[in-house]
């Protein structure tokens, strides 16, 4: 986000991730306030218990000793469609010296009042963007540092972070305190300072599976369960989506491309995880897929209490299994069903 010369009269930041969220606040808010007293220009309102008409009067407030104020709303999402009413009326006509800053959180946002500010100001989606769209993020961010990370320190923090670059920011204060602005960061330089390894899209774990590549599924498991918190039976349920996708296409005669594999899965948008899925299917095989099937079965089970082992240890164990998986022979066939036991 950039400062702007004229500021808009409202501001809407929202997201899923508080600690995203309230950086972007910090951010836009030092922007609007500038060089002025910080004390005399803000106006914070983040209790609990503030009223809507509170806000609308902190809005209409003409500036004392400055040339505007700022208020900051937090934790919006707690008021209803009806009680947005008053906030909606002052909107519709702001004061042009105060810059409202609203910020999610609390509830869901009346769709009525992101469409208000959108009008009149600007909506801030404070979380981290997905897909290619990361790394344009994590580029912009990095060159509006005060440090400047090398290639290597930024391809460090990049995998280090995972889907956590919402821990980034605190990152960059923290170098800029210890090496001082201008500073040019090796990964050396960076490497203390990275914390636990942030927690991976699920897709990185089937993909690292696909290619058979052990050390890594391993790596991408303990992240999504320790840095994403993911619960085992949660990751369960996206290693069984992936092998039933699979099994699904696997032999069916009217499946030829992915577009094909899409209507087959009843995916819409994208086809390109219905194209991963054909692929990874016709190169395991039928009796691979039906093997996969049957780890996935045990182990859930194992997961539920069939053996004592901890839900990390099972997921580790099929994980490993699932990597070993090679593509059937014409002569293979898929092994019998026996009675549940620790996954095999």
């Amino acid at each position: 986000m950039t400062a702007t010369t004229t500021p808009f009269p409202a501001y809407l930041v929202r997201g899923q991730d508080d600690v995203a969220v309230g950086d972007a606040v910090r951010t836009l808010v030092g922007e609007l306030a500038g060089a002025a007293d910080a004390s005399l220009v803000v106006e914070d309102l983040g209790s609990d218990d503030y009223e809507m008409r509170t806000v609308v009067d902190a809005a209409q407030t003409p500036p004392f000793l400055t040339d505007r104020r700022v208020v900051v709303a937090r934790h919006v999402g707690r008021f209803s469609t009806a009680d947005v009413g008053p906030l909606l009326a002052y909107l519709a006509d702001p004061l042009p010296t105060t810059a409202l800053v609203l910020v999610g959180g609390g509830g869901q946002l009346a769709r009525s009042l992101v469409d208000a500010v959108r009008k009149v100001g600007h909506v801030v989606d404070a979380d981290v963007p997905g897909g290619r769209n990361r790394a344009t993020w994590l580029a912009a961010r990095l060159k509006e540092a005060a440090i400047k990370l090398d290639p290597a320190a930024t391809a460090a923090v990049s995998d280090h972070f995972g889907e956590d670059l919402s821990r980034l920011p605190q990152l960059l204060e923290t170098l800029v305190s210890s090496y001082g602005p201008g500073a040019r960061i090796t990964t050396e330089d960076i490497s203390p300072f990275l914390g636990q390894a942030g927690s991976v899209a699920p897709w990185e774990l089937t993909d690292a599976i696909d290619r058979g590549d052990p050390a890594k599924a391993l790596d991408h498991l303990r992240r999504l369960l320790e840095g994403g918190g993911r619960h085992p039976l949660v990751v369960m349920a996206s290693l069984h989506t992936h092998y039933a996708r699979m099994l699904r296409l696997d032999g069916a005669p009217d499946v030829t491309d992915e577009k094909s594999a899409a209507a087959a899965l009843v995916m819409t948008g994208s086809t390109f995880p219905a194209k991963k899925a054909l692929l990874q299917a016709r190169r395991l095989g039928g009796a691979a897929i039906a093997r996969a099937i049957i780890l996935l079965a045990d182990a859930d089970l194992a997961l539920k209490g069939t053996i004592d082992w901890s839900g990390d240890l099972v997921l580790e164990v099929l994980v490993a299994r699932l990597c070993r998986l090679r593509p059937s022979t014409p002569a293979a066939r898929p092994p019998s069903r026996g009675r549940a036991s620790a996954p095999q």
